[in-house]
């Protein structure tokens, strides 16, 4: 039996916002199915490239009060990065807070909109440790 990875879903309250971030990450939308009778929309997102490993998002146009306050359940979105420093700052400057800096030069954590832990890790070796991220705190929840 062959067994192949398909995707991730994550449930999002707003559309727009989700979108907007995962954009931020450089994902790309690359396929979306919207479904009139069951009254959702499923967009896949995936980073260019490997279409074949996309989040599914999951979104439930009446709205969706079953979310949990905290996703810290479903644990954690990893991405490689190819510069982390220029990732943080990029999605700093666009509003997105980094809960856990770089300051190993290698690791560093946000949230989505919909409090959706993402992992970004530096591809290859660690960058040497650089201000303003050695120093800066962590922030929140990770």
């Amino acid at each position: 039996m062959g067994l192949r990875y398909l995707h991730t879903m994550v449930r999002v309250k707003d559309l727009e916002k989700s979108i907007a971030f995962y954009e931020l990450l450089g994902l790309k939308e690359t396929r979306r199915y919207d479904s009139e009778q069951g009254r959702f929309s499923l967009i896949f997102m995936a980073p260019p490239g490997q279409e074949d490993r996309p989040i599914e998002l999951t979104y439930n146009w009446d709205g969706d009060d079953a979310l949990p306050s905290d996703s810290r359940h479903f644990g954690h979105l990893a991405y490689g990065v190819d510069n982390i420093y220029e990732t943080c700052q990029h999605l700093q400057d666009n509003g997105v807070v980094i809960n856990r800096p770089p300051r190993d030069g290698r690791m560093a954590f946000v949230r989505s909109p919909d409090n959706i832990s993402v992992e970004l890790l530096q591809n290859g070796d660690a960058l040497e440790p650089a201000e303003p991220w050695a120093s800066m705190e962590s922030t929140g929840h990770w």
